[in-house]
């Protein structure tokens, strides 16, 4: 490739990636064409592209921005993923996705807030961001839950000892007095 095309190729690249902060890398060399064809409309469908990028071209596109660490740990013949709503769901759909296409080998990833590329097997175990918030929230609403809890228990204790007497005179039993 000529130097001018490289530069085209890696502007091309800095505009394309310059703003993603959450990516997967793959390697999807030993499908067939109609398996990379039948991956790729599968992937179309949940608005996610994949495309196979050089890996030199790419490191240098993609310095100062988020996907650097990820670019530095690239080996061999690659394909970055984005598009999904993070690399942790994206990484769990394509555990799924490497069951149909045995030959896609799954690389690296990487999440907006670490500094460092994880392979997509543990980056699958992590929690997503929905998940990550509703535990937050679970465990700012928890303390609130235990006091309305322990302010209704007692109340609710008087209320069936009053019940009871309310009963016991309806019927015309006495009430016995407690020493």
């Amino acid at each position: 490739m000529s130097r001018k095309i490289k530069e085209m190729v890696e502007g091309e690249m800095k505009s394309r990636y310059g703003a993603v902060k959450e990516a997967l890398i793959v390697n999807a060399i030993g499908l067939t064409g109609i398996e990379a064809n039948n991956l790729r409309r599968e992937l179309h469908k949940k608005k996610w592209q994949m495309h196979v990028v050089p890996n030199r071209l790419f490191r240098r596109a993609s310095e100062g921005t988020a996907l650097s660490p990820l670019a530095k740990k690239m080996t061999g013949p690659c394909a970055i993923v984005t598009g999904g709503p993070s690399a942790v769901e994206m990484a769990k759909e394509f555990l799924k996705i490497a069951e149909t296409f045995p030959k896609l080998e799954l690389k690296i990833g990487l999440v907006e807030g670490l500094d460092d590329p994880m392979p997509v097997g543990e980056l699958s175990k992590l929690k997503t961001r929905g998940e990550m918030i509703g535990d937050v929230v679970m465990l700012a609403v928890s303390p609130g839950r235990r006091l309305a809890g322990a302010v209704k228990a007692p109340g609710g204790k008087v209320a069936a000892c009053i019940k009871s007497i309310i009963d016991k005179l309806e019927k015309g039993e006495a009430i016995a007095k407690v020493a």
